[in-house]
């Protein structure tokens, strides 16, 4: 009754018909040379490698979607806006190419006996992009805004960040106007003071930070619309560059921070353009844009093309993220949606998919394999666990391995009692009710948006009657996502993963704003404070079998299924120096970033 026909071949041939062109460059140059080579046979490389850093001179970048226009490192939510905070804001610790921290604002740090205190010694000295010195006090107006009784309510989504810390609780509630959980010292020394024993306390003290002078006076409840938060020429930070310009969703201006405390920037400033994916490559080709990086890079099928170029550099690998194909386990009560609360108790069940063996169904009935050769053409992994192949914790041995089976899939559906009773094609539910599940997604990526309909086409082989709406731009999107709408079953997304720590709490816990599922298993939750309790959780061996036995719950109860992990594809004029990545991000000391042509 449910014939399948979508198979590997499908849906590469689909997909290649619409971007083979742009896979098809020179001809004579593809697969002629080993990028190595080229880096060291190119006179003008090689040139530029022996140089010194010369200061001036602009650089472009690039990216699909604009920003949503939140530029304060506290309320932001997209990877468009971390684009800019990325360099204006910084934290106390950072990470190196290892995933250690490393100093950041802060020059040192130690740790009280019993793990239940963290004290860093900052960086004398530095200012904010306003002339005011930064200072511990501006360490602990930040946590205590992420604390505030107001912020959740207002659109805050960091709490992962200051829940551990003592009296967070009571603060949070109004209970009481004392904040315990950061204190100053003295002006360059700060405590982060902990309810409970801490595995990784660095972890939470490594969020950006925010100037107290500049939003001392605006109650946190107002501080997402204040012009503080949002308007070039009023964000402040201390990074290496200042954000002065934009003409909003087109271009984006960070211009050279004259007294950044590691020393002034050689570049003169850094333009970001909002372009079309598909025209990206053409623009750097051109050299009309100069890099490509967060969130997804150049897109797969202009891998080859980028390559034959000759004045291009690009940067391979494994992503730190993934995409999801999302469940809308539950949904939030409109009460709730209206005061910004995420109260579990309130959530209503979305009866259409909320037994987990209909999302096992659907995941056999994807063929993520297929997605990734077809869209990612090879240059990507399927992943089984939510956790990033990077860390120690990832562990997939016993994890369902969803292989595309639309065999399986129908049987679960037989089994279940969703059956075709009336010839139409579709199946009903066991009532006999018509079945019919509402998909969304979202505008900017093509990727996404050539998955869509072809994980529909492939839903609609066995049965599954799916209503694929009109995608939306992110913003809109997002917010739809954010607020529940009542009547949503699947979304498409991509994660940007954190690189401090494997805790998934701040994806996939119960009242995790990002937990767009509205995933709510106690089991889940047990586990993941389990793995974050002293003093067991010192000991790794310990955390990774909990974390283990945590995955395999995910993919059983799958409030999302992992599409798949897709290679980081960065890519920049070979003018650019300096650039040294990380594993989790290309912006790494831009300050030390510099032009061969610089004037």
């Amino acid at each position: 009754m449910f014939k399948n026909k979508f198979g590997l071949l499908a849906i590469v041939f689909l997909v290649m018909l619409g971007i083979i062109l742009a896979a098809c460059g020179d001809d004579a140059e593809e697969g002629t040379q080993d990028p190595a080579q080229e880096e060291s046979e190119g006179g003008t490389e090689g040139e530029a490698e022996n140089a010194e850093p010369v200061a001036g001179g602009t650089i472009t970048g690039a990216m699909y979607s604009a920003p949503a226009g939140m530029f304060n490192p506290i309320f932001y939510e997209e990877s468009y806006e971390a684009n800019i905070l990325s360099f204006t804001h910084e934290s106390l610790v950072s990470q190196n190419e290892s995933l250690e921290f490393i100093p950041g604002l802060a020059t040192d740090w130690e740790t009280n006996e019993d793990q239940t205190e963290l004290t860093l010694y900052l960086e004398e000295g530095v200012k904010w992009h306003d002339g005011e010195d930064f200072t511990a006090d501006d360490v602990v107006f930040t946590y205590k805004a992420m604390s505030d009784p107001d912020y959740v309510t207002a659109g805050g989504i960091r709490t992962a960040y200051v829940t551990p810390l003592l009296g967070y609780e009571q603060y949070v509630a109004g209970e009481t106007d004392e904040f315990q959980g950061v204190v100053a010292v003295d002006d360059y020394t700060v405590t982060f003071k902990f309810a409970e024993p801490n595995i990784n306390p660095l972890y939470y003290a490594s969020f950006p930070i925010i100037p107290e002078h500049v939003f001392a006076d605006i109650p946190v409840a107002e501080m997402p619309e204040a012009s503080e938060s949002r308007d070039a020429g009023a964000v402040i930070g201390t990074g290496p560059f200042k954000f002065t310009e934009m003409v909003e969703r087109e271009q984006y201006v960070l211009e050279r921070n004259e007294d950044y405390w590691q020393g002034a920037p050689y570049l003169e400033s850094i333009v970001w353009r909002v372009v079309a994916q598909s025209v990206m490559t053409g623009l750097l080709e051109s050299g009309e844009v100069d890099f490509i990086a967060d969130p997804n890079g150049i897109p797969p099928a202009d891998y080859e093309t980028v390559q034959a170029l000759g004045n291009i550099e690009i940067i391979e690998q494994p992503d730190f993220g993934y995409q999801i194909l999302g469940f809308k386990v539950n949904h939030r009560t409109a009460e709730d949606v209206e005061s910004g609360a995420i109260t579990p108790e309130n959530w209503v069940p979305n009866e259409k998919i909320a037994d987990p063996r209909i999302r096992q169904a659907m995941a056999y009935a994807i063929n993520r394999e297929g997605l990734i050769e077809g869209l990612l053409y090879g240059r990507g992994a399927i992943l089984n666990s939510p956790i990033a192949k990077q860390f120690w914790a990832y562990d997939e041995s016993e994890t369902t391995n969803y292989t595309y089976d639309p065999d399986m899939a129908a049987s679960i559906l037989d089994e279940l009692g969703y059956v075709d009773t009336n010839d139409d094609g579709f199946r009903e539910d066991p009532d006999g009710n018509e079945w019919v599940i509402n998909f969304d997604y979202p505008t900017g990526n093509e990727l996404r948006e050539k998955s869509a309909p072809l994980i529909e086409q492939m839903l609609e082989e066995v049965g599954i009657n799916v209503n694929l709406r009109q995608p939306k731009e992110m913003s809109a999107y997002v917010e739809d996502l954010t607020n529940d709408n009542s009547d949503w079953d699947l979304y498409l997304l991509g994660w940007s993963l954190g690189s401090a720590d494997p805790d998934p709490t701040g994806l996939w816990g119960t009242t995790a704003a990002y937990n767009f599922s509205r995933w709510n298993n106690p089991d889940s939750e047990a586990l993941m404070q389990q793995a974050l309790q002293a003093p067991e959780a010192f000991d790794q061996e310990y955390r990774t079998e909990v974390y283990k036995e945590w995955q395999k719950l995910f993919s059983e109860d799958l409030p999302a299924l992992l599409l798949y992990a897709q290679n980081s594809l960065w890519a920049y004029n070979e003018r650019l120096q300096g650039v040294e990545a990380l594993p989790f991000t290309m912006y790494n000391d831009p300050h030390l970033w510099w032009v061969t042509d610089a004037e």
